[in-house]
Order: structure tokens, then sequence, then C-alpha cells
């Protein structure tokens, strides 16, 4: 990607910094992040940046230790924009004071801030619904006591009288706040009139991705064979699609059926494929050897781990079979990334694993290929259309890889799994028929490990409870639960108890994401 205009976000460790990126490919602007501690003066030589971000971070710029950004980050003649802790990184490095938290100075959660006198370009399309003030998201114990010389405030909330400062001559800017999430409803204009201030002309886009991609991947493959990791999904599906156009029949998909696939999933999958794509596709039904090891398995990460690793025994077993395969190609996306471990190795904290990140074990011999890797959901899918893949295709509700068994809590059973596809499919159908699937990011619903009394004519029943999940998200990384009329889940709940045997209660799960995760395990 050097052939871009480029900007660098350091990391510091906040759980959101993948979310700043996220603003700025919704600006057409190129960015990396890499934690803080990879960023070397040769680093920043090689890449580069036209502008740099410091990201927030859960650490403390009094700490002796604490994260910093190298110095030469301050003299590369580059607007800067710090955020929370990259404020007071800022701060701190360039002679300004931070003081530790006090209870009458912290701030989490919603504030207001409220400009000065002095308008500023960064500040552009802000305070201008005639409040005078614009909400903002804030989550600091530590404040800014002094701000650094050259420094000047442009806004201030309750717990914050430096919530916006800068240094005009070297374009430096600092917000105490996160502009980056949602709770902060303007905070994309700011990143816009940052990007538009350093020069940026948004000239990064997915048909320009497309293409680099495939140069990249033709690139490391060479004349080798790729063994492609198939799910049907919108990820995988991609995935295959670039590769096939860039490598041809150096290709080979496979799709796994683990036993752990929604009603009808394997033929539908396969028929999609052979049916639009004349690609080498081998169907293995593999549901036995994964069901047999799940048995018995209640805790969720051990179910994760050992789902990938019998994926990584049976890519082996057809690599094996195929002359010259020498790389695995699978649909890692982003957050994927970002929630197993931070990206590139930061500092933020692991959430959970997942079965598609880690790298490979050296005893298959193969390397990985991950060309969506740098991507969030929604550029998967516009990546998708400058494929030409059938909207069916790029519509479709993600479906995480170990399926059914993090929608199965506790211990998993083929009759509890075929209670919850058919749950799952009348859920679903209730969702088509009232044309809300395109509304919806993602819908499913979990079997739960309780059953409970119910009550079917004149006799008892002790069933299965469920629980109906569905969200709307923009990237997958934070999420509100969908609010379905109470007469549609009164509906959709007489259906699923009266058509699915096992099922006597059902339940709507409305936590948004943070803090709940939007799959059950």
């Amino acid at each position: 990607m050097t052939q871009h205009q480029r900007l660098l976000i350091i990391d510091f460790g906040s759980q959101v910094t993948q979310l700043i990126a996220r603003r700025l490919r919704e600006l057409n602007v190129y960015c990396e992040i890499h934690p803080y501690q990879n960023v070397t003066d040769a680093f920043l030589t090689e890449f580069a940046p036209k502008a740099i971000i410091f990201s927030g971070g859960p650490d403390s710029v009094v700490r002796e230790g604490s994260p910093r950004p190298p110095k030469s980050a301050y003299e590369l003649g580059v607007p800067i924009l710090g955020i929370c802790y990259g404020q007071q990184v800022m701060m701190q490095d360039l002679g300004g004071l931070v003081e530790a938290g006090q209870s009458h100075t912290a701030e989490f959660g919603r504030a207001w801030v409220k400009p000065t006198e002095t308008p500023i370009d960064l500040l552009n399309g802000w305070f201008m619904d005639g409040t005078g003030r614009e909400q903002a998201w804030m989550s600091h114990g530590d404040h800014v006591s002094r701000l650094a010389p050259g420094f000047e405030v442009f806004g201030t909330s309750p717990g914050a009288p430096f919530a916006i400062t800068a240094d005009l001559s070297r374009r430096f800017y600092a917000v105490q706040f996160h502009p980056e999430v949602h709770h902060t409803p303007n905070g994309a204009t700011l990143y816009e009139n940052f990007v538009r201030d350093a020069g940026f002309t948004g000239d990064w886009t997915m048909a320009a991705y497309r293409e680099e991609m495939i140069a990249n991947i033709r690139e490391q493959v060479g004349d080798s064979h790729v063994i492609c990791a198939l799910s049907g999904g919108v990820d995988s599906s991609v995935t295959g699609i670039l590769l096939h156009e860039a490598i041809g029949d150096q290709l080979t998909c496979v799709f796994v059926d683990h036993g752990l696939l929604r009603l009808g999933e394997a033929e539908q999958v396969v028929q999609m494929f052979r049916d639009n794509y004349n690609l080498n596709l081998i169907h293995a039904d593999e549901s036995d050897l994964f069901l047999g090891e799940l048995e018995g398995v209640s805790d969720p990460e051990t179910k994760r781990k050992i789902i990938g690793r019998l994926f990584i025994d049976v890519f082996q077993k057809y690599a094996d079979q195929i002359e010259g395969a020498q790389f695995l190609a699978q649909g890692t996306l982003y957050p994927d990334v970002i929630e197993s471990v931070s990206f590139s190795g930061g500092p933020s904290v692991t959430i959970k694993s997942h079965h598609n990140v880690g790298g490979l074990p050296e005893k298959m011999g193969l390397k990985l290929v991950e060309p969506l890797r740098g991507l969030f959901k929604d550029e998967v899918r516009t990546l998708g259309h400058e494929l030409g893949l059938p909207a069916s295709f790029i519509g479709r509700h993600p479906f995480p890889g170990p399926g059914l068994a993090i929608r199965c809590p506790g211990e998993i059973t083929r009759e509890k799994l075929e209670i919850l596809r058919k749950a799952d499919a009348v859920y679903i159908d209730q969702i088509r028929k009232h044309g809300l699937y395109d509304e919806i990011w993602q819908a499913f619903v979990a079997i739960l490990p309780v059953r409970t009394v119910g009550v079917m004519g004149d006799g008892r029943t002790y069933d299965f409870a469920c629980a109906l999940r569905a969200v709307t998200s923009v990237d997958g990384m934070t999420a509100d639960y969908y609010p379905f009329s109470h007469e549609f889940l009164g509906e959709t709940a007489t259906r699923i108890i009266n058509e699915v045997k096992g099922i006597n209660r059902v339940t709507y799960d409305i936590t948004s994401k943070p803090p709940g995760t939007i799959e059950w395990e």
C-alpha cells in the first residue's frame, strides 16, 4: 500500500483503536495501526506517514515506564492528533503536566463539550445545532493540569478544562474524549477535518484494494497451489473469489462440513459455488470427527480450540492430497484479530480466541494467505461488490467459523443441534417474511443449557429454553439489539414452540456490545 497517502495510528492499547481506523477508511484514507513498541525511529522513516494519530489506552502517563511514542514522531513535521491517553502523552512529552485521577476531574460516559471563543478548522461543522455544545464520550481518570508550551484551549467539558487543545503552528491537536465511538455523534466530522488539514485526498478505495491485493497474492504465491478454507459465509466467499481471480486453477477450495452448520447450509453452499463459479471445490463431510471430539465439552474456549485444531488437521489431510499445495487461505478479518490479540501484538486485552487467528503449526508445512486480514465486515461486502459476487452472497448475515458450537452454551449434543437448527430456520424465516433481514446485521437462536417446565394442552413439558438474538452494527465491533415489536416476538415465539419439538420457552436477548459480545460464546 506504499503508493497511497498513509496515516499511522500508534496504538497505546485502547479497546476502540480499531474504530479510529474505521472512521478513516470511511474517508478513503489508508491507515495502519501499529503498537507503540513497534514504532521506532527506523519504522517512522520507512513508513513515512503523512499524519499520525495517538490512540487512547488503559495506562497512566504519570507511571514510570508508561507507553510513549518515539520523540522523532514530533519532529517529522506532520500533523498529529492525540486521543484521550494520546492527549496526555503529548502534554507530558512536550512540557505540559498530567496528574493522576481525582474524583472531580474523572469523566466516564457522555459529556458535553463547549467551545472557546476562538474557532479552528479542526472544529468546522461542530457546535452548529444552536445549543452551543457537542456530545462526546469520555473515559479518563487522569487529567491534563497544564498545557504544553504552544498549545491553546479550544473546547472544555465539566471534567476536562482542556477537552480540545491545539498547537496550531505545528498542527498538533489533542482531545480528551473519543471521537471514534458512536457516542460522539459528530466525531467523524472531527476526523475528516483533521485528515483534510493534513492534505489527504482520499485515494484509497476497495477498487484499488482489489487490484493491489491481487498483485500481492500473485507475488506471495508464485506458481504454488493454494487451499482455501470455504464456509460459504461472506468472508470466505470473498476470499475464495479474490484468490480465484488472482491465481485461477492454482486454487482448490475445501468446504468443511463440521456438523455445526445451519439447516440445509451444506447443500446450499456447494450448489452456490458450483453453479456460479468454475473453481476446484472439495466437499469434506467431517461432522463425525468434530462432534466426536466435542462430546462432553462445555467450556467455550476449549470448544474454540478443539474446532481450530480439527480444522487444521482436516486441511492438512487435503493438502497432502493436492500436489504443490504450499499455502492455506482463510477469511480472517480485522475484528477477529483485534478480539484475539491486539493487532500486530499490541497491549490491548484479549477478549476471546478465534479459531482462525494465531498462525499455523509448523507440522503443516503450509504458509498463510489472508487477503482480508486488514478489513472490516462492511469493507469486505464492498469488495464483494467489486468482485461481482451475487447480492445473495454479499448480504448474508455473518456466521462464525465454530458454527452452532458457540450458539449452544454448555455441552453439545446432536439432539440439541437438531433442535437449534430448526428453531433458527423458523426465526430467520420470520425475519425474512417481515422484510427485516437487510436491516439486521446478524440474527440467530441460541439454545440454553437449561430445561424449563411448561404446559402444552393438558400435558406438562420439560424442554429447552432458547434465546433469540438480533443486532444492528456497522463494523461488528459495537452493536445494539434490534428493536423488534412485541407482536413480532410473540408471533415468532409461538411458531418456534409449535413447530420445534424440544423448546417450550423463548426469550429475546437485549444486550448491546459492549458489555456483551454478539455471539453467546
